[in-house]
């Protein structure tokens, strides 16, 4: 590919930031996805394929939220890096001083990149100019608050993916749309809010009917950001993680290149967590330049791509972490791990294509159009799994109405090798406020009586049939090595909450929250778009 065939390739926004100016920006790069079929017509068929990149900033709180969000129709791989410029001058000088030689306000392509040390990415590496601005600013990375679920934003109304220009709100300036304007005043927003920390909110909505702001002219409501599995980290942290936990989502930075990516694979209609929460200027620079001014600013790069041309991360001239390569395909596989013979997590296949004896638990898989977690092998070639998603709007009383009409659904090829389960189950009851559990509200550990025993397993005098996992299987399946070694394996808002079988009073049913919390004080009529039922299956193909 020429370098100007590469260059149109590459849709580039480019952003800035500041004390008072922050914007954003990002790269395109997605493959045109048309479908032609000549049987007495010519079809084509266009597939929405785009992501768009959120910077909300409020100069006076000093908030600053940089995420990615996919608003298209098939997954997304997506990198970000951010550069930083400072310069100062006394009220009796002419004319402003860089802090780092050799660059200026105007040439944001000059601007020193932000680069961490190796093994932390609150700390700027020694080894580079980046270190320069460790004494003046502060940037506060990923988003966690102690006892709240991830935060809500607004969707970008701005689905054209040839637009170059970001979701920027706030005192946010998005670099086309305010002119490449450096001078802390001009406006360049292209998205409504007021950047301000936790701005939107559960149930919020914009009308952009009138046309505010770029992009379509409708009402959009709020979503919420993925929480993030684990903190954003550098590649040399990330190398020292098991493999079953490289691949999830969070930020890894590429401490070679300054580039962060997100650890995984960003599905139609999600919002990665936060790479940037804050960018916080120190007391030090009232020292430095005492009565005087100063300015000081970010600019943020993004690279965004179908998960098939992840190698355009590679390609791109730079010296990169030597495990980048890995990490890209791990990212675009969903595994990081040698897993024997079985397809690929996203690889849709039929049953006869998987050995389950060689999974391990917590393992994604396909099949047959449907994903599903892989849950533990039972012995006599039985393995239990799950639908990895949950079926919305069910309340626990509607479960099993639900429930029966998803296995009716499911490709023969699966029904042929799902075992029987008993028709009724001995559920038993316990409140909440009964049960210790190990950790927070993570494993029960004082299940007794008919709780204790619900324990799903073959019973050949039932039926072959979908069913809820109990309160008792959850505890067998939660812990390190198992099927949920984490909260966020076992329930996020992605994945949605679902219930569990087990009651917990007359009025109230145990489930596994949207945040993998077992929770069992909601009352059984609750029915949701963020969650529902989780079907499970026990499986063995030799049955066929």
């Amino acid at each position: 590919m020429t370098p100007e065939k590469k260059k149109q390739r590459r849709l580039r926004n480019l952003a800035l930031l500041s004390l008072l100016l922050l914007a954003v920006g990002g790269t395109f790069a997605f493959q045109a996805f048309n479908q032609r079929a000549i049987n007495d017509r010519l079809n084509e068929v266009e597939i929405n394929v785009g992501g768009r990149v959120h910077d909300y900033y409020n100069r006076e709180t000093e908030n600053k939220d940089v995420f990615v969000e996919n608003y298209g129709e098939r997954p997304i791989m997506a990198r970000i890096r951010l550069s930083e410029f400072l310069e100062t001058r006394q009220r009796d000088e002419a004319n402003f001083t860089p802090l780092v030689a050799g660059t200026s306000r105007d040439d944001v392509e000059n601007w020193t990149t932000w680069i961490p040390s190796a093994g932390n990415i609150n700390d700027r590496a020694d080894n580079n100019d980046s270190n320069a601005f460790d004494q003046y600013a502060n940037l506060i990375f990923g988003w966690e608050r102690s006892g709240q679920d991830a935060p809500w934003y607004m969707p970008t109304f701005n689905h054209d993916n040839l637009d170059q220009r970001t979701a920027a709100a706030g005192h946010a300036r998005d670099w086309i749309e305010g002119n490449g304007a450096t001078d802390a005043v001009t406006d360049g927003a292209t998205h409504p809010g007021e950047g301000t920390d936790a701005y939107w909110s559960a149930g919020g909505s914009f009308d952009n009917s009138g046309g505010t702001w770029p992009g379509q002219t409708v009402t959009n409501q709020t979503a919420q950001n993925l929480p993030q599995d684990r903190a954003p980290m550098t590649m040399n942290q990330w190398s020292n993680l098991p493999n079953e936990d490289k691949i999830g989502n969070f930020w890894v930075v590429d401490h070679n290149t300054g580039w962060a990516y997100w650890a995984n694979r960003l599905d139609s209609e999600q919002a990665s967590s936060y790479l940037l929460d804050a960018a916080e200027m120190t007391a030090a620079i009232e020292d430095k330049v005492f009565n005087g001014f100063y300015y000081y600013g970010i600019h943020v790069e993004s690279g965004l791509v179908s998960p098939d041309q992840h190698e355009e991360f590679l390609n791109d001239g730079e010296q990169h972490h030597a495990e980048l390569a890995e990490f890209l395909r791990g990212i675009q596989n969903g595994v990081m791990y040698d897993d024997g013979p079985n397809p690929l997590p996203n690889e849709d296949s039929a049953p006869a294509s998987f050995d389950f004896s060689t999974m391990r638990p917590g393992r994604i898989f396909t099949m047959a159009s449907e994903q599903y977690r892989y849950l533990e092998n039972m012995g006599s070639g039985n393995h239990l799994i799950i639908r990895n998603d949950a079926i919305r709007s069910v309340n626990w009383y509607e479960k099993d109405d639900a429930l029966t009409t998803w296995y009716d659904s499911l490709d023969s090829s699966v029904q042929g090798i799902v075992r029987p389960v008993s028709n009724s189950f001995d559920t038993g009851i316990v409140p909440h406020n009964d049960v210790t559990f190990e950790g927070d509200r993570w494993i029960p550990r004082n299940l007794v009586g008919e709780v204790a025993g619900d324990i799903t397993q073959v019973d050949t005098s039932g039926t072959p049939q979908a069913f809820h996992l109990s309160l008792a299987d959850m505890e067998r399946l939660t812990g390190e090595g198992r099927a949920f070694p984490s909260r966020f394996q076992r329930g996020t808002p992605a994945l949605g909450w679902w219930w569990l079988r087990t009651p917990a009073t007359s009025t109230q049913a145990w489930l596994i929250s949207n945040t993998g919390f077992l929770t069992g004080y909601l009352l059984n009529t609750m029915r949701t778009v963020n969650g529902g039922i989780r079907p499970a299956l026990i499986i063995n193909p030799s049955t066929t």
